[in-house]
């Protein structure tokens, strides 16, 4: 398995932005080939929710709660997936997880096979 380590979360007031970031211990394609990758989040009292995927094409799909405010990328030469939130909003409060599973992308979160340990992010009003 390949090892995940998100960064970038913190604690931000409503409208304000965030970039996450997850470094994988290695090239995720040289591990899994044709893969997808992925941002789920989890709320306090709430379910886990698929917030966006990435394939190896950079084909992605967003939750409708987070189109055109957050943006997922990638970097295949730092072994980097990254996600831009920009207007964020108390209800993104989260903590969020990067994750990669073989073959085609959906938002289904039990869809993935392998996770980081997560990174922490609050919105306040």
């Amino acid at each position: 398995r390949v090892r995940l380590v998100e960064s970038g979360g913190g604690s931000v007031q409503a409208g304000g932005s965030l970039r996450l970031a997850c470094l994988a211990s290695a090239n995720i394609y040289s591990i899994y080939g044709p893969y997808c990758m992925g941002w789920v989040r989890q709320a306090p009292g709430k379910e886990r929710e698929g917030v966006a995927s990435i394939d190896v094409f950079s084909r992605t799909m967003y939750m409708d709660a987070v189109q055109g405010r957050f943006t997922i990328s990638q970097d295949h030469a730092k072994n980097t997936l990254y996600l831009e939130m920009n207007s964020l909003k108390p209800e993104d409060t989260g903590m969020y997880y990067c994750a990669v599973v073989a073959g085609a992308c959906s938002l289904k979160w039990s869809d993935y096979h392998n996770w980081g340990q997560g990174t922490q992010v609050t919105v306040s009003s």
